[in-house]
């Protein structure tokens, strides 16, 4: 290698390399290719005028080994890194988001929930069981709160403390029917006058 150097350097003092002169051995340009041979790196991140991450590019190797790998912009396009930055960028790409579109909900669709939820509290028994003091009587009355958290926990209905008309709390064994408040626009069952709730107290 010095020696073709030594006469790369003759040859441009004297200024004799022109197409005639110009030496054809292949060792020479061998020489050359090494020199000049550019590596296959993989990008980590976005580089302007080079590449997107992700993407294989040739760089100089000087470049590469100075600046790239440094800062770790870049990795060696060998199997291990390839797989380690495609698995990453699953991870860490941003995904795509649906776009979700809400459609309002009409006054009728509204209606046919209610009366759904209205159905439900008339066909189901509310149930629950409370220890006795004397006879029949509850060490403690069962008041409107509990009626309404046992029945979203039971029947899986929500309702508010002005649709159930309890005018004082249950406080003996026994079933009761409470009525209910509902507006007046759901047809009533056949035979009713109003929405009811049937509850069941037993003993424990």
């Amino acid at each position: 290698m010095v020696c073709l150097q030594y006469g790369r350097n003759i040859l441009r003092r004297s200024k004799v390399l022109s197409s005639e002169s110009v030496l054809h051995h292949p060792l020479f340009y061998d020489g050359q290719g090494v020199r000049y041979r550019k590596l296959e790196v993989i990008l980590t991140t976005n580089i302007d005028k080079l590449g997107k991450a992700g993407e294989t590019v040739k760089v100089a190797p000087g470049h590469f080994r100075n600046h790239l790998m440094p800062k770790l912009l870049a990795v060696p396009n060998i199997d291990k890194f390839a797989y380690l930055v495609s698995e990453q960028r699953k991870i860490y790409q941003p995904m795509e988001v649906e776009e979700v579109k809400v459609v309002p909900k009409t006054e009728e669709d509204t209606m046919k929930e209610y009366l759904k939820a209205a159905r439900r509290l008339e066909n189901a028994k509310l149930v629950l069981r409370r220890f006795i003091k004397i006879d029949t009587e509850l060490r403690s009355p069962v008041d409107k709160d509990e009626i309404i958290s046992e029945v979203a926990r039971q029947l899986g209905v929500c309702i508010e403390p002005e649709n159930l008309q309890l005018t004082s709390p249950l406080s003996s064994l026994g079933e009761f029917v409470v009525p209910l408040r509902l507006p007046k626009s759901l047809p009533l069952p056949e035979g009713k006058v109003q929405w009811t709730l049937d509850v069941k107290i037993r003993k424990k």
